[in-house]
């Protein structure tokens, strides 16, 4: 999934627009959805599939599963926010309930207030992931640093996210190249022997990251490295006016009715 991204972004038609607007553009939608109504982040939800799809024409499908795999988490959270659970003989308090399991020493139910909290989350983590994957799908990950440093985030913090998203690429490949090895030798067969074959490659996954990290080491002192990893020169590319007036437009009509939201009272 990694590397489809990293294609992605170096190959969409926004491209070659500022790093800068794009990332404050995105920042003001997410803070926008993070503090508005339902109704608010489903517009912006749609807001930003038009703008992902259609003007930076990344496929729909590489869209949803990023959207649907980054949702996992929140489905893992569900039966907290659901469930509830109540001990003893005692009736399901409230009266908007549904009783999924009952039995004299305790019941599980899950109630108006729970369906209503879990909507609502799940309408805000929906909206804040689309402004997320409007940066992650326009903007490849080295502009990202350079604007990190122009917003002025220290420089170790820089250079460790550097080092971490270049160790990515080498986990992964390392992990794909010891996992094709054990399959063509017979591995991974039954339940026992992919538990054992998975913690073997875990093993050796750890000893050939070392080993490739002691070579990036001595590969950087060789070219005369300074305990200083400087990204490229920072460029801010043109922004169309049409984009730009779309944003601004958009932005107000989605603070306009945030404010109408909130003066009707409507929750």
């Amino acid at each position: 999934m990694i590397r489809l991204i990293d294609s992605l972004s170096y190959g969409n038609r926004l491209r070659g627009m500022s790093p800068m607007w794009k990332c404050g553009f995105a920042a003001a939608l997410f803070m926008l959805s993070y503090g508005s109504h339902p109704p608010v982040q489903a517009a912006i939800f749609a807001w930003m599939i038009v703008w992902v799809v259609r003007y930076a024409r990344i496929p729909l499908k590489a869209h949803l599963v990023m959207l649907g795999t980054a949702c996992l988490f929140f489905i893992a959270s569900l039966p907290a926010l659901l469930f509830e659970i109540q001990p003893g003989s005692a009736a399901a308090p409230g009266s908007s309930v549904f009783v999924l399991w009952s039995r004299p020493y305790g019941s599980v139910y899950v109630t108006e207030t729970g369906l209503h909290t879990a909507a609502a989350l799940f309408m805000r983590a929906a909206a804040c992931l689309s402004a997320v994957s409007f940066v992650m799908f326009t903007t490849p990950v080295a502009e990202l640093f350079q604007v990190m440093k122009r917003l002025r985030v220290p420089a170790l913090a820089l250079e460790l996210m550097m080092i971490t998203y270049r160790f990515l690429f080498i986990l992964t490949e390392t992990a794909h190249d010891l996992y094709t090895a054990q399959r063509a030798r017979g591995g991974h067969n039954g339940f026992r022997g992919r538990l054992n074959d998975t913690a073997l490659l875990i093993v050796r996954l750890f000893a050939k990251t070392m080993h490739r990290y002691k070579g990036l080491s001595h590969g950087l002192v060789s070219r005369g490295f300074t305990e200083e990893i400087r990204p490229a020169p920072y460029r801010a590319g043109a922004v169309p006016v049409r984009y730009r007036l779309e944003s601004g437009i958009g932005v107000a009509i989605l603070l306009l009715l945030e404010c109408w939201l909130r003066w009707r009272g409507i929750e």
